[in-house]
């Protein structure tokens, strides 16, 4: 009987569990109708919105615009009604908007700008055809503040005659200011890209937040995985067409909906992404109200037919949420541990190369400095021993300088520092220290530079040298001994004057690298993990830092390579060219008019007449002896070459034979350069020559003119006779440093050299002792940084506002372990003289003391 009644109850629990189950599905199928109905709406209305949000950007960037042609045509009014026009263009300001005016008066090819340099308008691109309020609008580009700007084009009118024309420039930065403050709670993706070379030129401020932004449209394609190619021709119709296109794609795993909206009849396009999640966020809240509406009503239609079993289904239900509470908590403590494994499994591999790499110089330090106490009474032990120490030092000072650079990027406070530098000082500062490297393991290390139209640049040297040497000690610790290294340097096309863009490929014919380490070869502590590669030490942070330093000068970089055949880096970088390069007067005084070179390779000869363009000496070319003797036989008296360049490389093995006939052709007084990288063997027979000497390549025109300055009797930078080797003697210092051993040591060495020191030991009791002495009684103060008390930028400018005739002459040099280019910056803003960072260099600290003081 009880068994009856247990199956009978079982039987209405089943039957009452299909009917609540059937109730559900019901229910659960209106819902979801009803949801998925007002999601659609909601998604068409938000679609809506955001066209009408794009719209109104599109109007105020297109008034915006309007205003600025409205108003400069108003500027080129008053011009036309002033007496000197080119002087009414100098005397304006720059306002936040119209950054330079430049006029071009009517039958000139050049005009003049509001910042007083000369302007030319063949620099700026109107090739687009976008005009705005009928006035030609040029092709975006980077100013000389490194800002995107554009440029637009006014008529300059008097009495109905066009007298010039007018030449705006404004940046994009002044769009900002009046556009929202994003839009969708700032999560949607804005950029403003310039229509002719879809690069982007403004990111309004919150608009999306992002790791990186987004350089031109490409990038934005290969960030966003967008790579149908169908889209992408639609995408291109659009853009040809000045239209505007708005389509799903899934971004980051997240459903979103891209736009391309058309600015001024498609000159500028509104470029950026808002997720799905952004749109239907009303329709997802009045969703959410309905669950939670019939949710209520299922929880009380639930407990209404579980009333007379309600304590066996509710023990049963807590059991159950128990059990799903259990699993949803192991699931994430396992991920968490997973998580945690694999950040404490990179920890640990990060810290053992570390350890490794660390303690291998430093039981170095410790192994030579225990055998230097034993073997003390052998002087040629004692100089092996501490050249093998510092060796072991500089290599230590290299980790901790990838670690120190790593952390500034990651914390994003690297800067650039632009200043002019020229190629030829950077091939040969790369040059001196990776040949070196190479030739202790036998390698063939060469430098090939062509197309350059300008050597003499604007960036950031230091970085830049920084890029080469990573790449190509990388190069040379990972390619066996007798292997071969290139690197090598090609000027690209550019379109505007004003900029030279570059590319640089280091490439080795090494052991190369898995198709799996490519992948992560610009991560951050990642390194090639092999027999072959293991006894290399390093931080793994060299290509880490690489990429961020070229993508911070706006660059790019991309490797390919092959296991047991090598590798081929290559780097894209733009720099600005500084203005008037051209030096005629030294080639005058030198006596130079006429120049031939002789060089097979066509592309050479290209090379050298870009560089000479500006020089205003007449360059000849030719790519054969024959032809080089023809040309000098009929050059004859009436206008002979005062100098000839022949390129050895390209005639051997007949360039011996080559250099003779030439030489015999020339007239006694030109001179015969021959063209060969360092170390070139087999030259000593053509250098006996009389008038022949030899020019390293690389051609540039920075090193023909030390050269011929160094034939002359000269040197562009001839430090006097013996300098390096004179001595700090009698000179009396001033140093401020609170740590006693750096003290000790630093005292020790100046006094090996011959100069008297006095310590203090902060910046307050420096500035006392400066105030103390007799005029005249120091030669110079060595100043840390970090000091209690008073600093050394403090004392500095204590001492440089001190009513006494030396304290604005003496030279202050900081002598500190802030050893960061801003650092060195920041030292110099304050007044001091010169900057040595620590670990003290000694050489370098007795070349600072020698530039800014007097011997006694």
């Amino acid at each position: 009987m009880k068994k009856e009644l247990k199956n009978a109850w079982k039987k209405k629990s089943v039957s009452l569990l299909v009917s609540i189950v059937l109730v559900f599905l019901v229910m659960g199928c209106v819902v979801f109708w009803v949801s998925h109905k007002i999601t659609r709406e909601m998604s068409d209305s938000a679609i809506q919105n955001l066209s009408e949000s794009l719209d109104l950007i599109q109007c105020t960037i297109e008034s915006i615009l309007r205003n600025e042609a409205e108003f400069q045509t108003l500027v080129a009014r008053d011009i036309a009604a002033a007496p000197d026009p080119e002087d009414y263009i100098l005397s304006y300001e720059k306002n936040s908007s119209m950054v330079k005016l430049s006029l071009v008066l009517a039958g000139k090819s050049q005009g003049i700008s509001s910042t007083g340099d000369a302007f030319d308008p063949q620099e700026l691109d109107f090739s687009g055809g976008g005009t705005v309020g009928g006035l030609p609008v040029s092709r975006s580009y980077l100013n000389y503040m490194g800002t995107w700007a554009y440029t637009i084009q006014c008529p300059v009118e008097r009495e109905g005659r066009e007298i010039g024309t007018l030449y705006v420039e404004y940046v994009y930065d002044s769009l900002d200011r009046s556009l929202p403050n994003g839009f969708y709670n700032k999560r949607a993706m804005l950029y403003i890209m310039d229509a002719q070379s879809q690069r982007f030129v403004l990111k309004p401020k919150g608009m999306g937040e992002r790791s990186a932004g987004h350089l031109d449209l490409e990038d934005f394609y290969r960030a966003n995985a967008i790579e149908d190619a169908s889209l992408r021709a639609e995408v291109e119709s659009c853009l040809e067409g000045g239209d505007s296109i708005l389509f799903y794609h899934d971004i980051r795993d997240k459903k979103s909906l891209s736009y391309m909206w058309s600015i001024n009849n498609g000159t500028l396009f509104l470029v950026g992404y808002v997720p799905l999640a952004a749109i239907q966020q009303e329709g997802d809240t009045v969703n959410q109200n309905i669950y939670i509406v019939v949710a209520v009503m299922l929880v009380a239609f639930f407990l209404c037919c579980l009333v007379f079993y309600f304590n066996q289904r509710q023990q049963e239900k807590l059991r159950r949420e128990r059990e799903a509470e259990r699993e949803i908590h192991n699931r994430q403590l396992a991920d968490a541990l997973h998580a945690a494994q694999i950040a404490s499994s990179s920890k640990s591999a990060f810290l053992s190369n570390m350890s490794h790499d660390i303690r291998t110089p430093m039981n170095a330090v410790l192994g030579f400095t225990t055998l230097l106490a034993l073997d003390a009474d052998d002087p040629a032990k004692v100089r092996e021993y501490t050249k093998k120490i510092t060796a072991s030092g500089q290599h230590l000072l290299s980790l901790i300088n990838d670690v120190l650079d790593v952390s500034k990027i990651e914390s994003g406070k690297m800067v650039l520092n632009l200043e002019p530098f020229s190629l030829s000082d950077l091939v040969s500062s790369v040059d001196a220290i990776i040949q070196p490297m190479a030739a202790a393991k036998k390698q063939d290390f060469r430098i090939e530079v062509t197309g350059i139209r300008h050597e003499n640049l604007i960036g950031d040297q230091t970085r830049v040298d920084q890029v080469l040497i990573n790449l190509l000690s990388n190069a040379v610790k990972y390619t066996q001994a007798g292997g071969s290294i290139w690197l090598r340097i090609i000027g690209l096309k550019q379109r505007p004057g004003q900029y030279q863009r570059l590319r640089i490929e280091v490439e080795d014919n090494g052991f190369g690298m898995t198709p799996e380490f490519l992948e992560t070869i610009f991560d951050a502590f990642t390194r090639a993990e092999n027999s072959t590669t293991n006894k290399v030490q390093g931080t793994g942070l060299g290509m880490a830092i690489t990429k961020n330093i070229v993508e911070l000068m706006g660059g790019t970089i991309e490797v390919t390579s092959q296991v047991n055949q090598g590798s081929l880096f290559r780097v894209e970088l733009e720099f600005r060219v500084p203005e008037g390069q051209g030096d005629p007067s030294f080639w005058q005084a030198q006596g130079i008019s006429r120049v031939l070179a002789v060089d097979r390779s066509r592309e050479n000869c290209q090379g050298i007449l870009a560089l000479m363009k500006d020089t205003g000496v007449t360059v000849d070319t030719v790519c054969s002896l024959e032809e080089a003797l023809d040309r000098l036989e009929k050059s004859g008296r009436a206008a002979p070459y005062q100098l000839l360049l022949l390129d050895w490389d390209s005639l051997a093995p007949e360039a011996l034979q080559a250099a003779r006939q030439l030489r015999q052709a020339l007239s006694p007084q030109a001179l015969l350069l021959v063209l060969a990288p360092s170390g070139t063997e087999g030259l000593e027979p053509v250098l006996e020559l009389p008038g022949t000497s030899l020019l390293a390549k690389p051609f540039f025109v920075s090193s023909l003119k030390e050269k011929l300055q160094e034939l002359q009797g000269g040197s562009m930078e001839a430090a006097p006779a013996g300098e390096e080797e004179a001595s700090l003697q009698g000179l009396r210092l001033l140093a401020a440093e609170d740590n006693e051993i750096n003290a000790e040591i630093l005292l020790d060495l100046l006094e090996l050299d011959g100069a008297a020191c006095q310590v203090a030991e902060n910046g307050q009791l420096v500035l006392e002792a400066f105030e103390r002495s007799e005029p005249g009684q120091y030669d110079a103060i060595l100043m840390d940084v970090q000091m209690p008390v008073m600093n050394g930028y403090e004392a500095t400018r204590a001492i440089r506002a001190l009513a006494r005739p030396d304290a604005q002459t003496i030279p202050i040099i900081a002598m500190t372990a802030n050893a960061f280019a801003e650092d060195e910056k920041a030292a110099l803003e304050a007044g001091m003289n010169a900057h040595v960072p620590k670990p003290i260099d000694v050489a370098q600290l007795k070349r600072a003391i020698r530039q800014h003081t007097q011997p006694r």
